[in-house]
């Protein structure tokens, strides 16, 4: 297969679960309505889409994904990613275009070994106390596998993934507050949006390192999908791309572990910037990212694919009725390329 054409996608499936079996603590899960209303909405969405492929977060159950795919009328022609999703647990998982995947699937749950977060001291500035960071895996099991876009490219590595959101972790049950809960109670938010922080953090720390395995010295085009819970110029986002500098006019470059975001190449094409994907009161953020790299950006030397356009489908934002409706309380984020290599 050579595509010229084609392009991603990525939807956080705002807890997507078969009718009835719990989620966190509810106990009742969606109901057969609420569920009925969700399978219209997600396949509704697929169908415009019509992506080669799709990165999901917020997948509880394969089945469920299934049925969305099904009533999408795409079962038979796209490749489901999603099988250790058995409504226990929250998963990412991803639909391929029938023919584009080479190999199997693998969802990295715990760190590689090269995550090591502890400092006893720092040359840089020598009054920062020591510090030791204890985190061995990721709150979201990391998805990745290949495609074959063209017969006369390297195969491409996308990753889905879904890092720790920003609610603050709940600590009222851990055994230091219950000990002394009228000392640490008045700081229970500011602890909590701490911690989540740091696990946030880690794993983007992690991704990162797992990226650059992949990317460093070699050729292989890589995309990440994702509900990556923090902003364009967040740290966080600043861990996973690396950083790499956009040249401006005729200049040409690359960066060999880099990732750009589609947002920051969207904004170069655009007058009016109204990139949003969450809105929590009131504040609308963008927390859904579609990176890429060198060989999907228009002045590497490297580029096999030109960016061509970013699309947000988030109207339904608007309205805070998301059960009742059966829509996502994320914006779907899409991208476009097509096969324009640097001569």
């Amino acid at each position: 297969m050579n595509l010229d054409r084609f392009s991603v996608a990525t939807v956080n499936l705002y807890n997507l679960n078969l009718p009835g079996v719990a989620m966190y603590r509810d106990v009742e899960g969606w109901s057969p309505e609420e569920y009925a209303k969700k399978l219209a909405w997600l396949s509704q969405q697929l169908k415009r889409l019509d992506a080669d492929i799709v990165g999901f977060q917020e997948l509880w159950h394969r089945d469920a994904l299934a049925e969305v795919v099904d009533a999408a009328g795409m079962t038979h022609s796209y490749d489901l990613l999603a099988e250790p999703a058995d409504g226990s647990e929250i998963w990412c998982g991803a639909i391929v275009r029938r023919g584009l995947m080479v190999g199997d699937p693998t969802w990295t749950a715990t760190f590689p070994e090269t995550v090591r977060l502890e400092s006893s001291e720092d040359a840089s500035d020598p009054q920062a106390p020591a510090i030791t960071v204890r985190i061995s895996g990721f709150s979201r099991p990391v998805l990745s596998f290949d495609v074959r876009l063209r017969d006369d490219v390297d195969l491409t590595r996308v990753f889905v993934a879904h890092l720790k959101s920003k609610l603050p972790t709940e600590i009222r049950h851990e055994p230091w507050y219950e000990a002394n809960p009228e000392l640490f109670k008045p700081h229970a938010t500011a602890l909590g949006a701490g911690i989540a922080t740091i696990r946030r953090t880690a794993e983007a720390v992690a991704l990162r390192n797992i990226l650059t395995d992949v990317m460093k010295d070699t050729s292989t085009p890589v995309l990440v999908l994702g509900d990556l819970n923090d902003g364009q110029h967040s740290n966080t986002m600043n861990i996973l791309t690396a950083q790499p500098r956009y040249l401006p006019g005729s200049h040409l470059g690359g960066a060999d572990v880099g990732l750009y975001t589609a947002q920051t190449l969207q904004e170069y094409r655009d007058t009016r910037d109204v990139y949003y994907t969450h809105v929590f009161q009131d504040l609308r953020e963008s927390l859904d990212h579609i990176l890429l790299s060198e060989q999907f950006y228009d002045h590497s030397t490297d580029r096999l694919w030109l960016f061509d356009g970013l699309v947000i489908n988030n109207d339904h934002l608007n309205y805070d009725d998301h059960k009742a409706s059966g829509t996502g309380d994320h914006g779907i984020v899409q991208v476009h390329f097509k096969h324009a290599p640097r001569r």
